[in-house]
């Protein structure tokens, strides 16, 4: 562990956040089912000699999806090829990459929804047939050429599988939605991240962290590094004890429920400028200076997981539990039947 440490001294913030990442199923904590059917697809297809089918994996952002591509390449036993969706701006750059992988490699696309259509055209033939299809020539001398590719397996990573053309995403042969964490799994990941960072953690520290990390490994693993850095300041022996934990979390203005400044503000301009609701989400942006992805995607999911704002066919509103939060007296016009009709969410 020692050895390990010292050579990770100097490295940067990014590199000491994929040194935490598991490489292996055996060391990934959290989602069970989907390890448990990753392992029988994985073990059959090194049985066969074959490259595992496709896989696509959603969810919301921050679950590991990126680790789990890294790990099923680890498991295969080879090489891993990272892209992104808006990274592939034209058919060209799809084909360069899928000429360069070798027999069972594994390709992932990160945010695959935000591949082009002219792209995905690319992409059938090869996640099919494993070949690219191109013209040459023009005019009537044109004809169609197929190059075979190597046997590869694409793991494809969005958080919104609704975006997802309807032709690519039945070429998935796996399809795995990943879950929130629980407060107890994520206990398990800090611990395991505070070992691999050499720091001493206390068990109701590491309770405390968990309880407000969003459900969200990346989250713990951000906030467990900066209460780290606030017990190496203020504490004589680095140990992080509970108070400590609390008050590095204070001064990051994450509370009890791990709601940080953004997550009040956007509660507070639901209730108090617009009276809960319900309000349309770009008027909601506005309010805040927020693009409206970020609060549909980053925003949004947690505090509707934990009943504090609903969708509805009329936009947004802030529930019962919100106010109660925020130390807000309810309104007495958010009765129990209103409430109920109000917060049938959109299909």
């Amino acid at each position: 562990m020692n050895d390990y440490i010292k050579s990770t001294k100097n490295l940067s913030e990014a590199e000491i956040e994929n040194s935490l990442r598991p490489v292996r199923l055996a060391d990934y904590v959290g989602q069970d089912k989907i390890k448990e059917s990753l392992k029988i697809y994985i073990d059959a297809s090194k049985k066969r000699g074959e490259a595992l089918d496709h896989v696509l994996l959603y969810g919301p952002p921050g679950l590991g999806k990126t680790t789990l591509s890294h790990i099923i390449a680890s498991e295969l036993g080879v090489q891993l090829k990272i892209t992104s969706g808006p990274a592939i701006e034209h058919a060209a750059d799809l084909a360069s990459i899928l000429t360069t992988l070798q027999k069972n490699d594994v390709l992932f696309i990160d945010e695959i929804h935000r591949l082009s259509r002219s792209v995905e055209e690319v992409l059938y033939p090869a996640m099919e047939d494993y070949a690219l299809d191109f013209i040459v020539g023009k005019g009537p001398s044109a004809r169609n050429m197929r190059l075979k590719l190597q046997p590869f397996t694409l793991v494809g990573a969005t958080t919104k599988a609704g975006n997802i053309a309807g032709p690519l995403r039945d070429r998935f042969g796996i399809i795995l939605r990943l879950e929130m964490y629980t407060d107890e799994e994520l206990a398990s990941i800090i611990n395991r991240s505070a070992g691999l960072l050499d720091v001493k953690v206390e068990k109701d520290a590491v309770l405390e962290i968990a309880k407000r990390s969003r459900g969200t490994p990346r989250i713990a693993n951000r906030l467990l590094k900066r209460v780290r850095d606030y017990a190496e300041v203020k504490s004589e022996n680095g140990v992080v004890t509970l108070s400590l934990a609390r008050e590095a979390l204070r001064l990051m203005d994450i509370d009890e429920k791990g709601l940080d400044y953004l997550d009040r503000k956007l509660l507070l301009s639901l209730i108090e400028k617009f009276r809960g609701g319900p309000v349309g989400v770009e008027t909601l942006a506005t309010s805040i200076g927020e693009e409206v992805a970020t609060i549909e995607d980053v925003y949004e999911p947690y505090l509707i997981r934990l009943g504090f704002i609903a969708r509805t066919p009329r936009g947004r509103i802030a529930l019962d539990k919100a106010y109660k939060h925020l130390g807000i007296k309810v309104p007495s016009f958010l009765g129990a039947e209103q409430l109920k009709i109000e917060t049938e969410e959109e299909e």
